[in-house]
């Protein structure tokens, strides 16, 4: 099948990992993706497949084991891994974003300690900002660590932890006022800790509880969790970057690239719904021709593919420029707000082509109507993508009168 949303300029080692990305989505995670996500049940096969393929080290340094691959061609790894089921790249995601953020902030001894580890896939990362009370408002956070001796006491509780269950380091955000005087901007007296724990549920090292997993409507597979700290301690030296009150600022740095992230599974979704639909109405006959010869039909082929295209256009934009070490978070909010949204439409229309049959759980089409909502919040909602990109709009744009 002629594929839309090519990228120009590709070097060829970039070209043969995603070749070789392409053909395990096609063999390895397709023919069995619906049939998991419909048993809730955790991919191991595929990611394990993943792990030999040396993709959990893909952005990772060379020095530390991984392949020292840029943004571009993970979001392009990510775009062909939600294609075939959007919960792998989930899996793989907060583990990048870890590794990202240990990669850019950690200190010589963290990273040594943890990055062969995280590219050999044998530590999976996980990271956690949100709390039961809040959403996009992270200033609002309540979780807290206090100084003792050469250790943090935290306390809290965490919410919607992705990789909850199954990582073993876990970057948690929490506030911090140690150092900081009564009065200080909420953002500055937060700390990133990197939190190593046993893989399961329940109580996974003394003082941190893993709860089961989150029943949801989509996104199935992966595990999505609550993190609940009571009394859990955590040595001075796992603070990220040895200095606390930076936390705030790495996390958005983790999240910023996290969008390129969403708006690569948008596009990677969006594709696969385009397939299914593009498919399917040249198979499905009304009025004595295949429903793609009406002109109505042909409509929404040509707007979803546009849609597809765009979409894409803009994820490799805000990838290309995160790579050339220029600040993106314009290009970022933009190209997962686009995406996700696109991506919902694009699936819908799908939806729409299949008719009744859309509606069952036989097809593949079913299962993306429901997984695609979750790109509309995850890493930010489209309302906070555009009051980021209204703000920045304003700094660049800034009228001189």
């Amino acid at each position: 099948m002629a594929r839309l949303a090519q990228t120009a300029g590709l070097t060829d080692i970039q070209q043969e990992i995603l070749s070789t990305v392409r053909d395990f989505v096609d063999k390895e995670i397709i023919p069995v993706a619906t049939e998991l996500e419909h048993r809730d049940e955790y991919p191991q096969q595929i990611v394990d497949g993943l792990k030999e393929l040396g993709l959990f080290g893909l952005m990772i340094p060379e020095e530390y084991g991984g392949l020292g691959e840029s943004l571009l061609t993970y979001a392009l790894c990510v775009e062909e891994i939600a294609r075939g089921w959007m919960s792998v790249s989930g899996i793989i995601n907060t583990h990048f974003i870890v590794a990202y953020m240990l990669k850019q902030h950690g200190t010589q001894e963290q990273k040594d300690h943890f990055l062969p580890r995280m590219a050999a896939g044998d530590v999976r990362g996980a990271f956690s900002m949100s709390e039961p009370a809040l959403g996009s408002d992270v200033s609002a956070i309540t979780s807290k660590a206090v100084k003792d001796g050469d250790e943090y006491v935290l306390n809290g509780q965490k919410m919607w932890l992705t990789n909850g269950g199954t990582s073993s380091l876990v970057a948690v955000l929490v506030r911090s006022d140690e150092g900081h005087p009564e009065g200080t901007a909420p953002h500055k007296s937060m700390t990133t800790f990197l939190v190593e724990k046993e893989p399961g549920f329940g109580e996974v090292r003394p003082g941190l509880t893993i709860p089961g997993k989150i029943d949801k409507m989509g996104y199935k597979g992966v595990d999505t969790t609550e993190l609940i700290m009571d009394g859990l301690r955590i040595p001075a030296d796992r603070v990220l970057g040895g200095v606390t009150g930076r936390g705030f600022y790495q996390m958005m740095d983790g999240v910023e690239v996290g969008r390129v992230n969403v708006a690569a599974r948008g596009c990677g979704v969006a594709q696969r719904a385009f397939e299914l639909g593009v498919q399917y109405a040249q198979q499905r006959h009304t009025f004595g021709k295949p429903i793609a010869q009406h002109q109505a039909i042909q409509f929404k082929l040509a707007e979803m593919a546009t849609k597809v295209e765009a979409a894409h256009a803009m994820m490799v934009n805000a990838a290309r420029k995160k790579d050339s070490g220029e600040r993106n978070d314009l290009e970022a909010g933009m190209a997962k707000y686009l995406a996700s949204e696109y991506c919902k439409e694009v699936v819908e229309d799908a939806f729409r082509i299949h008719g009744g049959y859309g509606f069952s759980k036989e097809y593949e089409i079913e299962r993306l109507y429901r997984e695609a909502p979750m790109l509309l919040i995850g890493e930010g909602t489209a309302e906070i993508q555009k009051m980021i990109i209204g703000r920045r709009l304003l700094e660049e744009y800034r009228f001189q009168g």
